[in-house]
């Protein structure tokens, strides 16, 4: 009987900012001759060796996506969409070098720059799905509940440690995967810019759409509501005179799934950290910490 096959999509840009965040102390290193927060860097570098070493997840094919820069297609689509404003210096500075620190592990790095992050693991998971036993999506952003299917595809809350399948989208958001962007689009998404419709919250947005599944289909006509919504004249009123935008906001929402990312599933397949580059990343981290952690390197170059 072969072994389970799995996928592990990481959404680069969440973890980069989660290491930047935690507890870690901070750390600074002199590269090209300037002092430079590396913290974040550090605390990732650390975080995907012990998803390459944890026994759980059985890591086999794995991908890491970073948003380089934040602005994508979508600020041309809506001026209000999340843009780099009040992101901390110390993060932006290192989006070039956590991609080369993820490369040196050995792992496919996507940087996106027209599409988000998001998009590149969204069209990941739909192209390699077919082609193994389950994708894992490694964020519990609720953008990427749109892609969940069944156990097929999957999302993995890491520091909750938490499965989210398709029945755990459905018992939280109240709605199925397939309508995560509508309801995006009327309650809104503040960490994307997204404001939403007026009026609509996530009781009265899942109602109307576990009913009619899309914004499209919401009738203008509150009689025509037959489902127990509070303030339901008002809310169809609001939607009727703001459809177009709520269905703007549906689109700024929704996740490509054509990214044109080269790599085949064989191309994921993590064959080891060469130890050549890893060691040449710890020298530049300065970090004795990421030498002593226990290391499968690659056959090739390996001598442990």
């Amino acid at each position: 009987m072969r072994a389970r096959m799995r996928v592990h999509l990481v959404d680069g840009t969440y973890e980069l900012f989660r290491a930047h965040f935690s507890h870690r102390p901070s750390k600074t290193v002199t590269l090209a001759g300037r002092s430079t927060d590396v913290k974040a860097t550090t605390g990732l570098v650390a975080s995907m060796l012990s998803l390459l070493h944890d026994p759980d997840e059985a890591v086999t094919h794995l991908a890491i996506a970073f948003d380089n820069p934040i602005l994508s297609f979508r600020n041309e689509l809506f001026d209000g969409y999340k843009t780099d404003e009040g992101v901390p210096s110390a993060i932006l500075a290192q989006f070039d070098l956590v991609e080369i620190a993820m490369r040196a592990l050995g792992i496919v790095v996507w940087s996106m720059d027209r599409w988000e992050a998001d998009d590149a693991l969204a069209t990941a998971a739909t192209r390699f799905a077919p082609e193994v036993d389950q994708v894992r999506i490694l964020t519990p952003d609720k953008d990427l509940g749109q892609c969940v299917q069944g156990t097929r595809i999957v999302q993995v809350d890491r520091m909750r440690k938490k499965l989210i399948d398709e029945a755990t989208v459905r018992a939280v958001r109240g709605v199925p995967p397939s309508s995560i962007p509508d309801l995006l689009g009327l309650v809104g998404d503040t960490a994307d810019g997204i404001p939403g419709i007026a009026g609509f919250g996530a009781k009265s947005a899942a109602a109307v759409l576990a009913r009619w599944g899309t914004i499209e289909r919401i009738p203008d006509d509150a009689a025509a509501w037959d489902v127990r919504v509070t303030g339901a004249p008002r809310l169809a009123a609001t939607l009727a005179a703001e459809r177009q935008d709520a269905l703007l906001y549906k689109r700024l929402a929704t996740l490509v799934t054509d990214v044109p990312l080269r790599e085949s599933l064989d191309d994921l397949a993590h064959r080891g950290v060469p130890r050549e580059s890893f060691d040449t990343l710890c020298t530049q981290l300065d970090s004795r910490d990421l030498r002593s952690r226990p290391i499968r390197f690659a056959s090739r170059d390996a001598s442990a």
